[in-house]
């Protein structure tokens, strides 16, 4: 790691400046000081995520180990474990969708692999002076076969199936590092200031850093592990000794400043533990990412990461306030927390979107906002998707967008139709019917047609009825009919567990992912035709015997276009190579929303899956701009995960 040849002008600086303010607060050491900060307590966060990930998640699938999908001995499906509001129930409708839709059968199983063959896993190639030196440190590793093979992938199809079917990883990580906080250790906490410092954690990734630069170790940084774009996948022609550095003991928020509504975090914390802290003091920061449950805070950073509800609360480019990051150049941080600074190209936007190549994110400070006091659901049903775009496109307009908005197309909406618990309830029976014949019937919308919009609202009550009304009177300008609280809330509710359906999908050859972009509103409409039309064409000349399923939803809308999620599965039986197929399809598909005027990704970023793009989609002078960067923040390629570039 390079030394910092300004270091002792910056401590110069630094002194000087905490004289100046230390004399502003004894001036004022009766009144109001201006800065308030809750007290930091230290303590390592017992956090979700426990370092052995595989005590309480899956191995070679998504989420918790004790949550999945299943049919059960009575051929009903149901989703078990205990964590989620779905947990328990029993879903009717998902067999019969399940088997017509892929010309499955819930008698023909594709078990996945009971168990991690450690023997199969290629011995660690260990950097021995960089051990001996880590052992100096006391921070924490671990080289075992579970632990190294839990960091080499993320969850793409790809990687998944791989561990499923017991195939060997070309190239896993050597060893697994963990910065952490000791129990009992103290934050060093400056009552004059109401400011806290992490010694430790942040301390123990620049000891990492410049051990791997004094000993030519390469470094992938690991966060939540949701990556869908190949980017925690070692590069197999990497000969060093590769070390993943787990941050998901990084997990404390340091300090809120009520007055200015912002926190100071580290980055490995994951999205649910973040809310959950925060919510204890009244707080959130309203990021809500499909996978929030599990990813963390620096890999929203490291990916440009957008959530749900970012009409409200922005992505996460609007939330971040600042952001410490230890490079092998040294650590990079601005001098100010201003809300906007005028100094030339923002740092910030250096490192939102890095994807792990120039450093390990470890603080973040981001904007907070007060749990809002009152929350609804709802729900629009419109004749076709055609008038859902519309709707949508005239709601961004307007700029009344709610905290989030989503469009289904019609083979989402039979999917969540199928995702419906059983009820007991007759009358609850009886008046989904008559919404039904009503919708059907009486308005005439074709079942096979007709498209469906969640809305959540959230504000002050009165601020929330008023903008329901606006959004529905649009609505219903385009032909839409108000569908109820319960269906959006539904539609809400299957968020965190739709995920756990690949896995389901899999025991009976079924294979399915999604991928996202984002459009201009003049090319949603033809962008969504054209790949889904693209999609059953390159199954058909592929060999897929079965109408896979293709379908898409409009999940965040902006002032000049729209970000759109496909969904894509298709059954696999009689197939030599099924995950080569996918990628075969998906990557047509990817040249399709390109030449649609769709962006190569809108918030899963670009890993190495799709990196062979980035000069089409930047230039080549932007792709030189990158190169640059990275060659002077890391020359020797420590942070080698070649992801971006």
């Amino acid at each position: 790691m390079a030394s910092n040849s300004n270091s002792s002008e910056s401590q110069r600086i630094a002194q000087q400046r905490l004289r100046i303010i230390a004399g502003h607060l004894q001036k004022h050491k009766d009144g109001d000081s201006g800065i308030i900060a809750t007290e930091c307590k230290a303590e390592a966060n017992k956090g979700t995520v426990p370092r052995k990930r595989q005590e309480i998640m899956k191995w070679n699938g998504w989420g918790y180990g004790d949550s999945k999908f299943l049919f059960n001995n009575k051929g009903q499906a149901e989703f078990t474990g205990k964590r989620y509001r779905l947990s328990g129930m029993i879903l009717p409708s998902l067999q019969d969708w399940f088997e017509n839709t892929f010309g499955a059968s819930v008698k023909h199983k594709s078990p996945a692999t009971p168990a991690l063959n450690a023997s199969a896993v290629p011995l660690p190639s260990l950097n021995e002076a960089f051990v001996e030196d880590l052992k100096a440190t006391g921070i924490p590793f671990s080289h075992e076969a579970e632990d190294r093979v839990f960091r080499a992938h993320g969850h793409c199809l790809h990687e998944i199936f791989a561990l499923r079917q017991g195939k060997k990883f070309e190239r896993v990580p050597d060893m697994v590092v963990w910065p952490i906080t000791q129990p009992g250790d103290q934050c060093e906490w400056t009552w004059e200031l109401g400011l806290a410092r992490a010694p430790y954690c942040h301390n123990d990734v620049v000891k990492l850093v410049e051990l791997a630069c004094k000993h030519n170790v390469c470094l992938i940084p690991y966060g939540g592990g949701t990556s869908v774009t190949s980017a925690l996948e070692c590069p197999p022609e990497e000969t060093r000794c590769i070390v993943s550095l787990d941050t998901s003991q990084m997990n404390r928020i340091l300090w809120i400043d009520e007055k200015n509504l912002v926190a100071h975090v580290e980055a490995g914390i994951i999205g649910q533990d973040l809310e959950r802290l925060l919510n204890e003091s009244g707080y959130c920061t309203g990021h809500e990412p499909d996978s929030m449950e599990f990813s963390s805070l620096g890999g929203w950073v490291a990916t440009r990461a957008s959530g749900m509800k970012k009409n409200v609360y922005g992505n996460i480019e609007d939330l971040v306030i600042h952001i410490k990051v230890v490079t092998p150049r040294g650590v990079m941080e601005k001098s100010c927390q201003g809300p906007r600074m005028s100094t030339g190209p923002d740092i910030h936007h250096f490192i939102l979107g890095s994807e792990g190549t120039l450093g390990v994110v470890t603080e973040v400070t981001m904007k907070i906002r007060p749990i809002p006091e009152y929350q609804k659901y709802g729900s629009v049903v419109f004749p076709n998707f055609e008038a859902g775009v519309s709707c949508l496109r005239e709601v961004a307009k307007q700029r009344c967008a709610p905290a989030s908005i989503r469009l289904m197309d019609n083979e989402q909406f039979q999917f969540g139709h199928a995702l419906k618990p059983q009820v007991s309830s007759i009358f609850t029976n009886f008046v989904e019917g008559l919404k039904k014949f009503y919708i059907t019937k009486f308005k005439g919308f074709d079942p096979h047609q007709l498209v469906v919009a969640t809305l959540l609202f959230e504000g002050d009550r009165e601020r929330v009825l008023q903008h329901e009304k606006q959004v529905y009177d649009i609505a219903a300008k385009f032909g839409g009919l108000a569908a109820g609280e319960d269906n959006g809330q539904r539609g809400y509710i299957l968020t965190f567990v739709i995920a756990y359906l690949r896995d389901l999908g899999m025991d009976y050859y079924v294979v399915a992912e999604s991928f996202e972009t984002s459009a201009p509103w003049d090319r949603v409409l033809d962008l969504c035709r054209n790949v889904k039309e693209r999609i059953n064409r390159e199954c058909k000349e592929r060999g897929v015997q079965f109408q896979p399923l293709t379908s898409c939803r409009v999940t965040q809308t902006y002032d000049a276009g729209a970000c759109v999620y496909f969904y894509f599965a298709f059954n696999y039986r009689g197939l030599a190579d099924p995950v080569h197929t996918y990628e075969q399809v998906e990557h047509a598909a990817r040249e399709e929303i390109l030449a649609n005027g769709g962006s190569l990704s809108h918030h899963h970023g670009v890993g190495k899956l799709r990196k062979e793009w980035m000069k089409e989609s930047i230039s080549n002078v932007g792709v030189g701009m990158l190169k640059s960067v990275k060659d002077y923040v890391d020359p020797d390629n420590i942070f080698g995960n070649r992801n971006l570039l």
